[in-house]
């Protein structure tokens, strides 16, 4: 593995070097379908293969430091290489106010529709139910709903301005009132409550199963080694955003293919390697996990997105577009709905798996077929 990771190291590294010597050339002849494909093929297997990694070293970390720090680790890095690449195409030369919202939404839909049904679904039928800590999940919730609905449907209802946007005070205030928010959930998460994130019986055992040894003395060199291999994975990733930006904006213009799919592409880029790990979790029975993964994916998206992509808006002075179409809100309030009613119960089955696919389904044909 650790093999793999040198190589890893190297090919994200030699690409970021590529990139930057020639690529203002090379992405000036996009022309051709063949150079255009290549290119795509190429930054999007190293930017994946380089999340891959940064999946490792962050689950290497959590073995180290427990639950809930490696999963909030992990989904806060996962989070950070998608805040780069919206970013890198709105700091481009075209606008494209609607990436934010798009990939927002693509991330919702594919972690709590997606990944939380396939993994519901493989749980139900190999263990027929599975247990969880529900004020985990309910703590998740309490923040997920409201941060989504003020971020993504409210602007449709403002009347100061018109199309799913904000004024520049709505947009500082929304973006202060997001960040005070999630940042009082991560406190809650890592603080006093934390117990609320981790599988009562895991807590037990970890509680009777106390080594003698000490873990700062023994373990604070691995986890500095860790924590510099996840940040030499993240920062290829977001070297390179902005070139992929540029392909994946221009593919898309040049094939005729629907704007929104810029933010499933980006979204399915980036959280694969989290969605992979969370399915793994749940077929070892460790559905706790799981949930942290997917519910903190989808808390950590809105609330570092929304204030990044309003504070880019205000600073280069484009237009940045938060309020969904009907269509949209709509499979979003129906997806809020059900993960409310999915993670009331402290067991799961494979029917609330089957349901949450079928949004899925049904996001990806609106997707193609709007």
């Amino acid at each position: 593995m650790q093999k793999i990771s040198i190589v890893r190291l190297i090919v994200a590294w030699a690409s970021v070097l590529c990139f930057f010597t020639f690529g203002a050339s090379w992405l000036n002849e996009l022309g051709s379908p063949f150079i255009l494909t290549g290119f795509f093929v190429w930054l999007f297997a190293v930017i994946l293969w380089s999340a891959f990694g940064v999946v490792h070293e962050a689950e290497e970390l959590a073995a180290l430091l427990g639950e809930p720090f490696g999963t909030l680790i992990l989904t806060l890095s996962i989070v950070i290489i998608e805040v780069a690449l919206v970013a890198a195409v709105m700091l481009g030369a075209k606008e494209a106010p609607t990436l934010g919202r798009d990939t927002m939404f693509a991330v919702l839909m594919i972690v709590l529709n997606g990944v939380v049904g396939l993994g519901l679904l493989i749980g139900g039928f190999k263990y027929r139910e599975q247990s969880y800590n529900l004020q985990g999940s309910a703590s998740y919730l309490a923040i997920l709903i409201p941060l989504t609905v003020v971020a993504l449907i409210l602007p449709n209802f403002t009347t100061s301005t018109s199309g799913g946007t904000l004024t520049p005070l709505q947009a500082i205030a929304f973006s202060i009132f997001t960040v005070v928010l999630y940042g009082i959930f991560l406190i809650t998460q890592t603080g006093r409550h934390k117990a609320f994130f981790v599988h009562p019986d895991a807590l037990e055992a970890t509680k009777a199963d106390h080594s003698s040894e000490d873990p700062q003395t023994i373990s604070k060199h691995t986890v500095f080694m860790h924590t510099v291999l996840l940040l030499l994975n993240i920062l290829p990733i977001v070297f390179l955003s902005k070139s992929l930006a540029k392909i994946l904006d221009h593919g898309i213009g040049y094939l005729g293919l629907p704007p929104a799919l810029g933010g499933v592409v980006v979204a399915a880029m980036v959280f694969t390697s989290e969605g992979i790990s969370a399915l793994k979790a749940v077929a070892r029975n460790d559905l706790q996990r799981a949930i942290n993964l997917c519910l903190g994916a989808a808390a950590s998206t809105v609330g570092l997105t929304v204030p990044a992509v309003l504070i880019i808006g205000l600073v280069t002075g484009q237009t940045v577009v938060l309020g969904l179409k009907p269509t949209e809100m709509t499979l979003l309030a129906l997806t809020l709905l059900l993960s409310t009613l999915t993670f009331s119960n402290k067991r799961t089955t494979l029917l609330e798996g089957a349901v949450h696919l079928t949004v899925f389904f049904v996001y990806i044909t609106l997707v193609f077929n709007p």
